[in-house]
């Protein structure tokens, strides 16, 4: 059992070999995953039915910021890490209190940091 057992963890990646990764790691680790969205349209659409746990973010979906998803996740109290390459500075500063995991990382970081916000 780890603390992600039964947790609904909101995933929003646009690279499908990462969001693989990462939905893997999420049910290794006993989490139910929702998503992936790789579109903040998708994501958006998922939260106007699902309401997670917790959520890992990824800030640039092809050009376009996460930021409303963060927005919507942060209204309804839900936390979130954000996995960027573009470190802390591309955070905005609404959301600079955020956990940030740098990319690449390691899928058991990810657990962790997600796991730490559910402890």
């Amino acid at each position: 059992m780890t603390r992600l057992t039964g947790r609904r963890v909101l995933v929003v990646e646009d690279e499908a070999l990462v969001a693989m990764l990462v939905e893997d790691a999420l049910l290794d680790a006993g989490a139910a995953v929702v998503g992936p969205a790789a579109t903040v349209s998708e994501a958006l659409s998922l939260l106007s039915k699902e309401n997670p746990d917790v959520a890992v973010l990824d800030l640039n979906l092809a050009g376009e910021t996460s930021t409303p998803v963060a927005d919507v996740l942060a209204q309804r109290g839900v936390p979130f890490v954000v996995a960027t390459g573009y470190g802390a500075e591309g955070l905005p500063p609404s959301h600079a209190h955020v956990p940030v995991l740098a990319k690449p990382y390691d899928p058991d970081d990810l657990t962790a940091a997600l796991g730490r916000l559910c402890g």
